[in-house]
């Protein structure tokens, strides 16, 4: 009778292999990722487009640099990627990496947990001025590489948002010079480059981009203030034949704060999905600003109710949740007033 039952359940996990499978996750699918001209492409060769969330400044938001924030995403708002913002240095309040060297162990922290749970994630050096910290950074994406090179999980960020200097004598020497850090030990991951005026010179860049493989260039954007006249830039870019990667997005202005802007917003979501730009929206925080996804108390640890979710939040929420094929009730425009373009939330 013992064999018979060993017989029986030997027939049922040969015909239902899937059933106690792992899940696929969103490395599984994609694998290691490549640049091709204008597009990122996965282990098939197929256009890949990943979406999801950024951490506010390490240094001020410690607290949602823990695991069970990573889940939540990952289970609740279906993210294919994080963004770990390391804060490198603020002199104002004498914080960050340059500062307190602890700044990395967030950044591990979330990295870690993304690779447990199969999720893309970017290393972000998140400084302004990285011309200025040249030796600490290429030091801490050394370090990176030989911890994470065989991930194919990880995406390296080398300098956030350059100011208004010169990619020729600035941006590019300082990125050529951590591109040949990085892929002196990890020849494949991707590596995100900066460009001037706070990652948004695309289109200057690509008359002189750096050279080697599986390069890609940020495109960041506050939908209130940045529109259409920077779309038409990033189609120059993308025209040139370099990839972007909006690794930073806000769907107000610039400052982190203000009105709500969701028309552009939707057209910059338009514009991404033509063009398969992946995305992280700005940002994991508790902050009181519309940037924030959160407000101002939220649960640490994730698990967050409609009640702690910023406007901001509950509309990127719905979108990622939308991408991932989970039917919600629409959200509508504020028709009273459509010159500050606010959003009204029909009861989740």
């Amino acid at each position: 009778m013992a064999l018979n039952y060993r017989t029986l359940l030997l027939t049922f996990l040969l015909l239902c292999p899937g059933l106690f499978s792992e899940p696929s996750t969103p490395v599984s699918l994609h694998g290691q990722l490549q640049v091709r001209e204008s597009l990122i492409l996965d282990q098939h060769g197929n256009p890949t487009q990943l979406r999801g969330m950024s951490f506010f400044w390490s240094q001020w938001m410690e607290k949602f640099y823990n695991p069970r924030v990573v889940d939540w995403l990952v289970d609740d708002w279906n993210v294919s990627i994080v963004r770990a913002a390391m804060g490198v240095k603020h002199d104002e309040t004498i914080s960050g990496y340059i500062y307190n060297g602890s700044e990395a162990k967030r950044v591990t922290t979330i990295v870690d947990a993304s690779i447990k749970r199969g999720i893309y994630v970017i290393i972000d050096w998140h400084d302004h001025y990285a011309f200025n910290n040249i030796k600490e950074s290429k030091k801490f994406f050394q370090k990176m590489a030989q911890r994470y090179g065989r991930y194919p999980n990880v995406i390296y960020e080398i300098f956030n948002e350059p100011v208004d200097v010169s990619w020729n004598d600035v941006v590019k020497p300082y990125a050529e010079e951590l591109v040949k850090t990085i892929r002196a030990i990890d020849p494949d991951n991707l590596i995100i480059i900066g460009s001037p005026h706070w990652s948004q010179d695309v289109d200057s860049v690509a008359e002189n981009p750096v050279q080697g493989t599986n390069l890609v260039y940020s495109l960041h954007f506050y939908a209130a203030t940045h529109g259409a006249d920077l779309r038409k830039r990033a189609q120059v870019a993308i025209d040139k034949g370099i990839a972007l990667f909006v690794s930073e997005f806000g769907t107000c202005l610039s400052t982190g704060d203000g009105f709500l802007d969701s028309i552009e917003t939707e057209h910059w979501f338009t514009f991404m999905d033509k063009h398969n730009l992946s995305w992280c929206n700005w940002s994991v925080g508790d902050k009181n600003e519309t940037a924030s996804i959160l407000l101002p108390g939220a649960r640490y640890y994730g698990k967050w109710t409609p009640r702690e979710l910023s406007a901001s939040g509950k509309l990127i929420r719905y979108k990622l949740r939308k991408y991932a094929g989970i039917v919600e009730k629409e959200i509508t425009l504020d028709k009273k007033k459509p010159e500050k373009r606010l959003l009204r939330f029909k009861p989740l």
